[in-house]
C-alpha cells in the first residue's frame, strides 16, 4: 500500500465516514461491484476500524489501493483511491 496524496480524478466517490463496521466494507463492495474492471473510486472514510479493514477487505478480494492519505482538512478522515481489478 502506497500512501502519497490523491491526486487525479476518480470514476466513482463514496463518503463511508458516517458508517461503522462492518457496513463500511459492505457499502465499498457493493460500489465495487458496480465497477468495470481499470475504474477507480475514492473513498472517504474514518478512523479507527474503517481504515484498517476497509483497505485491507479490498487486497484481499483481489482489487489495488493506489494510495490512502489523510485529509488535511478533516481531522480523522481519510481518503482511499482504489482500482478495480
Amino acid at each position: 500500500m502506497t500512501h502519497e496524496t490523491a491526486t487525479g480524478n476518480a470514476d466513482y466517490y463514496l463518503d463511508i465516514t458516517s458508517d461503522i463496521c462492518p457496513m463500511t466494507f459492505v457499502k465499498t463492495k457493493l460500489l465495487i461491484e458496480r465497477m468495470s474492471s481499470g475504474e477507480i473510486a475514492e473513498v472517504r472514510l474514518g478512523a479507527g476500524e474503517p481504515l484498517e479493514n476497509v483497505p485491507r477487505s479490498v487486497v484481499e478480494q483481489g482489487d489495488q489501493v493506489l494510495c490512502l492519505t489523510a485529509d488535511p482538512d478533516h481531522p480523522g478522515i481519510h481518503v482511499l483511491r482504489l482500482l478495480k481489478r
